[in-house]
């Protein structure tokens, strides 16, 4: 078979390939659309969703504040050791629909919270707090399991002991939190999930009490579990896909 004919071959080969990889590709983005389309969580995480939160948490291992390196402080754990448990009640305000690619793809929720913390172990007994936090839910198509990373902070009332002596005890009753996390949250239906994590805790008051007393701070991490309930009438999408 010469040149000639052998492109003449190719031509039709391809005339005819052409259309059935057009409808192959056509079909497989269909596929996933419909696949998007009837993604379950796309009822549980979507814009304006408001969810009443309840967690708590046992945060008995001490270890160094984690940003030292940018305070020019030294990296070490205080002798005073001290166990927390964080109750954390919380109104969430999902600011988006799910969106993204890849492990990326997810949605985010603001937190305002009010919380309690006894301190079982610590001069100290109790931490009243207001705080605000930011949490993005890595989300996968119906997927009952969607990890997440969270970050709040706030500020509270601690019944300081380092004015009455106790060394490395707290400063002053006005402190400050910072809080970080990582876990998964577990949605039975469209209404109501739990959550379980790692989280590391920091309370301090910032140097504020310095020089009178030092800052020494408390930084304490452990495990934390949580209960969600959505707030208001259920919402059904039907658009709005990404």
């Amino acid at each position: 078979m010469g040149a000639k004919n052998l492109a003449v071959v190719a031509l039709i080969l391809a005339s005819i390939a052409s259309p059935l990889y057009g409808q192959n590709l056509k079909s497989r983005t269909t596929e996933k659309h419909l696949r998007d389309f009837d993604d379950l969580n796309r009822n549980i995480y979507y814009r304006n969703k408001l969810e009443f939160s309840l967690e708590t948490g046992w945060l008995p291992n001490n270890i160094p504040f984690v940003f030292d390196f940018l305070v020019d402080s030294k990296f070490t754990a205080w002798p005073l050791h001290y166990t927390l448990v964080p109750n954390i009640a919380s109104v969430r305000w999902h600011i988006d629909n799910i969106w993204g690619w890849g492990f990326l793809r997810g949605n985010t929720d603001f937190t305002f919270s009010g919380s309690y913390t006894a301190i079982p172990r610590g001069p100290e007994t109790r931490y009243f707090a207001f705080d605000y936090g930011i949490r993005r839910n890595f989300i996968q198509p119906n997927w009952r399991v969607v990890p997440y990373f969270d970050a709040r902070g706030g500020v509270g009332n601690i019944n300081a002991k380092g004015p009455d002596g106790v060394l490395y005890a707290q400063g002053q009753d006005l402190t400050f939190t910072l809080m970080m996390g990582s876990g998964a949250r577990y949605n039975f239906n469209s209404k109501y999930s739990i959550s379980a994590g790692i989280t590391y805790m920091h309370v301090s008051n910032f140097y504020l009490s310095e020089p009178r007393y030092e800052d020494f701070g408390i930084n304490v991490y452990g495990p934390i579990v949580g209960f969600n309930m959505r707030l208001g009438k259920e919402k059904r999408h039907s658009d709005g896909m990404r």
